[in-house]
């Protein structure tokens, strides 16, 4: 059933890992399997085989062809530098070539204790599990690149966290699990030779198109693919009220995949400043602090680099600080695409960046929800008619009036014909997200009650989020007042 593996992580130098084989586990049972990515994967599912896969997705049995692994990284944790990570309670299986000829990651989160685990039980809650499932999947489906999930196995057994809870193993599917923190975990110990070859990897894997170049060209412009994708991640983030909660260098992909989703959230009534993160103490990564938050991460990968990028490390110095400080323009340009979009906005103009900041300002002044505004304004943009729905959203709707006005300026600009426009607004402004609430209500019921209805309609609903949903409209509704979620925590 298992697509070939190909094994290309684990044919690195034994000091990018450690050998480990998935710890067994109790009483494996799946409880949630992604056919529809399997199939995109190569899995032969007309041969499937339920037991088989929950032995190989509970690290049980190790697929055939697979050769497990515990990869090898440092990382910033909020701003303090930590020089030996890994994975603690990850075990990579190997890579699979998908249908369309891409390489892709199969990992098995919750596996066991490995040789990074620090202490650690390398297990994980049925809780962060299932978060990490449903908003990882809502993100492949708003568009955002992202890790995937193709199973879930709770094992039978409990972990401790504060209290005993049901525990669970997710099987996670990425571009490749290599980070800013794999970079420096060779950087820390001054093994040139060892960046030099994660480098050449990341870029035969992720960069190809860099292979002709020079060598000092070839690592700058691995410094600048990597930032490019990061401020196109980080602008689509930022256009769905992401937030991401640990934004350390350990969780930054070179890939460009949104990665690890311990504490995420997404944001109801608009506030740049919100987060949710319980151990986000200081509001290090709060919502509007991500883009700079990137760069800063960047920075450190430009660090480790230096020396690829030129033997005279003043100019090396000069030419990697060039690059990073294009980030802000490049990251802006990413992020107006994505509000333009938003907003129904074909052609550039110099005022939109006002236009945009002026709609956010009446929404943290209006404690408008963030998802539903943008959505209400999609279904006035070709009809005065939604401008009440719209203005309803705001605790002042005269705000909210004047700066339809400005809109309706704007956009008698754009070239697009009645009914094109709502069309392409509704395309990128969702009706759905997994709304914090609705998680935990899902969350719940599968912990206490081993009721996985909740998780499941969830799940269908987020992962068609721009579609009108009849009879799901409840979905839509930021959480009452007694339902808020405040707080989201990690699952480690």
């Amino acid at each position: 059933m298992f697509p070939r593996f190909t094994l290309r992580y684990s044919r690195l130098p034994e000091r990018f890992y450690e050998r480990f084989d998935p710890v067994p586990v109790r009483e494996p049972r799946l409880v949630a399997f992604n056919r529809p990515l399997a199939e995109a994967l190569g899995f032969d599912l007309a041969d499937f085989d339920r037991e088989q896969a929950t032995q190989w997705f509970s690290g049980n049995a190790v697929p055939p062809g697979a050769e497990p692994l515990a990869q090898a990284y440092a990382g910033h944790q909020f701003g303090g530098f930590v020089p030996r990570l890994g994975d603690g309670r990850a075990v990579l299986l190997g890579e699979v070539t998908d249908r369309e000829g891409r390489l892709r990651d199969i990992q098995l989160k919750g596996a066991g204790r490995t040789p990074f685990s620090r202490g650690g039980d390398g297990r994980s809650p049925l809780g962060p599990v299932l978060r990490e499932y449903v908003v990882s999947e809502a993100m492949h489906a708003l568009g955002i690149p992202s890790t995937r999930a193709l199973a879930a196995v709770t094992t039978g057994e409990h972990v401790v966290r504060g209290v005993p809870e049901p525990g669970a193993i997710l099987t996670r599917v990425a571009a490749s699990h290599i980070r800013v923190g794999t970079f420096q975990y060779f950087a820390a110990r001054g093994d040139i030779d060892g960046v030099r070859e994660l480098a050449d990897h990341v870029i035969g894997r992720h960069y190809p198109e860099l292979e002709t170049l020079q060598d000092g060209e070839r690592y700058l412009g691995l410094l600048e693919a990597v930032q490019a994708r990061q401020a196109a991640l980080i602008a689509k983030w930022m256009g769905v009220g992401f937030i991401h909660g640990v934004m350390n260098t350990d969780n930054t992909s070179v890939s460009g995949e949104t990665i690890d989703f311990g504490p995420c959230a997404f944001m109801e009534q608009y506030d740049p400043k919100m987060v949710f993160s319980s151990i986000d103490e200081g509001g290090r990564y709060a919502y509007s602090n991500q883009p700079w938050i990137a760069q800063w991460n960047l920075a450190r990968l430009a660090e480790i680099l230096l020396p690829l990028i030129d033997a005279d490390s003043e100019r090396a110095v000069g030419v990697a600080t060039e690059l990073l400080e294009r980030f802000p323009d490049r990251y802006e340009a990413e992020w107006l695409a994505v509000m333009r979009a938003k907003l129904g906005l074909e052609r550039e103009e110099t005022g939109d960046r006002t236009l945009v900041e002026s709609l956010l300002d009446a929404m943290h002044k209006g404690r408008a929800d963030f998802t539903l505004a943008f959505r209400r304004l999609a279904d006035a943009a070709d009809s005065r008619q939604g401008d009440a729905a719209f203005g309803e959203l705001f605790e002042r709707p005269e705000v909210a009036e004047g700066w339809l006005a400005s809109w309706r300026e704007r956009l008698a600009q754009e070239p697009l014909p009645e009914g094109e426009r709502t069309r392409r607004m509704r395309l990128a402004n969702p009706a759905f997200i997994p709304r914090n609430h609705r998680v935990q209500q899902a969350l719940t019921a599968a912990m206490n009650e081993d009721d996985y209805g909740p998780f499941e309609t969830l799940l269908d609903v987020v992962t068609r989020p721009f579609d009108d949903q009849p009879g799901r409209e409840a979905y839509q509704l930021p959480a009452a007042p007694s339902e808020r979620v405040f707080r989201t925590f990690c699952g480690t």
